[in-house]
């Protein structure tokens, strides 16, 4: 495993940065024929390669096992639904072969992760006609665990490895002791006989009916305890809203993982006949609060094929940017490009139209996870096929650029007041196209630009506050699209 973590991919004449940085094209959110993906780990390598990636960070689902089970006996009569995933696969098995994989193929980084679905309950019911199964596309991604314990760990939904075993347990096996007065009721006056006249007359035991009926209902009850222990979180509580998903971060976070919010406004409904058992609703609606009502993530999907509303400024993201500057968020929340590949043509998808640009200090995977924990990366989306856009630099500088910020970094200006947005924007084809770039300085645009590739432009904001810290981000926008992370601006001491 250590060798699927620590290959170091040899770059690809990607020039470095004054301050030891390289860029590293990945493509994020990507899933195999493990999980719910038609291409092999090998397939998708290779197209990788074809396309000039240089990172691949893989998805796949780590658990898909749905199950829902009629009050009071849940664990009788319920049906499961089981799709292929890592759980299934066997996490050992589907980390030695992603090594595998990249001992054959350095070129591209391949870096294990998964999508998981924390928490999903019911509502309704059978009987009602009107059973929900709610939230069940209500992911989180997750990059870098190391070891297959770390996976085990994890508070998921059919993770029977993270289920509590406790006294809760021992109370799930107390029904096997009516086997004990069951079999005392059997063994009772068995064999009593009478005489009816001169014949021998056995009599019916009126002690063995309620010996069967106890130790049938000591088997009933201990096949509706099976496994014996119990979920982190119950499938049939309704409100405990985000309490399973903090749960799932903390513990990732722990294990060293790296966690991301996947698509918080995709949204997912459809109805299904079961017959006689009739329709089955299953939905998931848009949770881009999540951003607010969670903490200890690493970054959410801001550049993704779906509706959009939490990076436009001011939106949610910015909000949750402003309770860092104001102190009260240990860290702040970055966003990535998120592709969500199943296969060739699955929704019209290519593994390289929403890719997540890093610039990273080393070309592994140890070094994708530092940039991404530091913010150094930014989401684009490529409209066409031709070109895509590139983010060639993004910085604040101050005292007439001598010292200066990047994404995810921490300008100090010491007094400085000539705070100025370096923007440059290239094409991939090198040749000149129109784009917008809007510049907002903590949830307010600051500066709306239109130029054509390749784009250099340096913005002095003359409207700084000199007593409160700031962040300043951009949006480009033409024939694809670019999302940058925050840079970071304490107070303009005046002295």
């Amino acid at each position: 495993m250590a060798a699927a973590l620590g290959f170091t991919v040899p770059a690809w004449g990607a020039e470095t940065s004054e301050a030891g940085l390289r860029p590293l094209v990945a493509a994020m959110h990507v899933h195999s024929s493990v999980s719910t993906g038609s291409l092999s780990l090998e397939q998708v390598v290779e197209q990788a390669e074809k396309l000039g990636l240089d990172a691949v960070i893989l998805s796949d689902n780590f658990a898909l096992r749905y199950e829902y089970g009629m009050f009071p006996l849940r664990g009788v009569f319920r049906r499961t639904v089981s799709l292929p995933s890592v759980l299934e696969h066997g996490v050992e098995r589907y980390l030695a072969e992603i090594a595998a994989v990249q001992a054959r193929h350095q070129r591209v980084l391949l870096i294990p992760g998964i999508e998981v679905v924390p928490h999903y309950y019911w509502t309704g019911s059978l009987v009602g006609r009107n059973l929900t199964m709610h939230n069940s596309q209500k992911n989180l991604l997750v990059f870098g665990l190391a070891q297959p314990e770390d996976y085990a760990a994890l508070p998921v939904a059919g993770n029977s490895s993270s289920y509590r075993y406790g006294w809760t347990s021992a109370l799930s096996l107390t029904p096997g002791l009516l086997f004990v007065p069951a079999a005392w009721l059997w063994r009772r006056h068995s064999h009593r006989t009478r005489l009816v006249g001169v014949v021998p007359y056995k009599l019916t035991d009126r002690y063995r009916t309620p010996a069967l009926l106890l130790a049938g209902l000591a088997l009933l009850l201990l096949l509706n305890a099976v496994p014996f222990g119990q979920p982190v979180f119950s499938m049939y509580e309704s409100g405990l809203g985000y309490r399973p998903y903090q749960a799932f971060i903390d513990t990732a976070v722990e294990r060293g993982g790296n966690v991301v919010w996947s698509m918080p406004e995709a949204r997912d409904f459809h109805v299904h006949e079961y017959g006689a058992l009739g329709q089955i609703t299953i939905k998931t609606n848009p949770y881009p609060d999540a951003l607010l009502f969670t903490t200890g993530y690493t970054a959410f999907g801001g550049v993704y094929e779906d509706t959009r509303t939490a990076t436009r400024p001011g939106g949610i993201w910015d909000q949750v940017i402003g309770l860092y500057l104001n102190g009260h968020r240990a860290r702040p929340p970055f966003a990535t490009g998120e592709l969500a590949f199943h296969g060739p043509g699955h929704d019209t998808k290519a593994l390289d139209r929403v890719l997540t640009v890093f610039w990273v200090r080393e070309r592994t995977a140890a070094g994708l996870a530092e940039a991404m924990r530091a913010g150094r990366m930014y989401g684009v989306q490529q409209y066409r096929k031709e070109f895509g856009l590139r983010l060639e630099a993004f910085r604040v500088e101050c005292e007439k650029g001598t010292r200066g910020a990047g994404s995810g970094e921490t300008l100090d200006p010491q007094g400085a007041r000539d705070l100025t947005v370096h923007v440059s924007v290239s094409a991939t084809d090198h040749r000149a196209h129109p784009i917008k770039v809007t510049i907002i300085r903590s949830g307010e645009v600051v500066a709306r630009l239109a130029g054509e590739t390749p784009f250099d432009h340096r913005f002095m904001d003359e409207r700084v506050s000199s007593d409160e810290r700031s962040a300043y981000r951009v949006e480009i926008g033409g024939d694809g699209e670019i999302l940058s992370n925050p840079i970071f601006v304490r107070p303009v001491h005046t002295g």
